[in-house]
């Protein structure tokens, strides 16, 4: 007697792969029911079978919640049956959140990056003041940690003075760094600076 295999790649693709061909099949069995108590009990045996597959504890109501909306996606949402937990529409199933707004425009300095420069901008703004200059100060110990993360050879507090000072705009930022003792740095692993050598 000849039979021919099929294969799983010349069938239909699963719709949770996580349970795996044989309870998708066990649904499919189920559309097929007539009879509505009786498609009721089949799915009822479904789930069953789908909380021991993810090692779930079925009568807990968060699980059992999951698996029937796990169920009627694995279906297509054309399984007609009383469901006894709430199923989410399958409109807001397949939608997708809007994607982000991300922040547009060049920034300056890269290694610096955008919330620097921000804070530059916002320390343009401020009133001169002792909250300025502690502000200046802490911006001046990021953006010397910045550079020596990406660059330690241009590292220096000078740079990092001179670099607030062409952001100022005359507002003569840098002054809040004399007698500033910056903040020690941080030295980052170095199989994160650099990629091993192959031996």
């Amino acid at each position: 007697m000849n039979r021919t295999l099929q294969y799983n790649t010349e069938k239909t693709g699963l719709l949770m792969s996580e349970y795996g061909r044989i309870v998708q099949e066990m649904v499919n069995h189920c559309l097929t029911i007539e009879d509505r108590q009786e498609r009721l009990a089949c799915a009822q045996g479904i789930v069953s079978v789908m909380a021991s597959l993810v090692q779930e504890k079925a009568g807990n109501p968060e699980v059992q919640s999951k698996l029937w909306n796990h169920l009627a996606l694995i279906s297509g949402f054309k399984l007609d049956i009383d469901y006894p937990v709430e199923i989410i529409p399958q409109a807001e199933v397949a939608s997708h959140p809007s994607p982000m707004s991300l922040p547009q425009g060049r920034i300056r300095h890269k290694h610096y990056g955008r919330i620097i420069e921000e804070a530059l901008k916002h320390l343009n703004e401020m009133p001169e003041g002792e909250e300025r200059d502690a502000l200046v100060r802490q911006t001046a110990d990021r953006m010397r940690q910045n550079l020596f993360t990406w660059n330690p050879d241009v590292m220096s507090e000078e740079k990092v003075a001179n670099d607030i000072d062409a952001y100022a705009q005359g507002q003569n930022l840098s002054s809040a760094l004399e007698g500033h003792q910056f903040a020690n740095l941080h030295t980052l692993p170095t199989n994160i600076l650099k990629r091993k050598k192959k031996k």
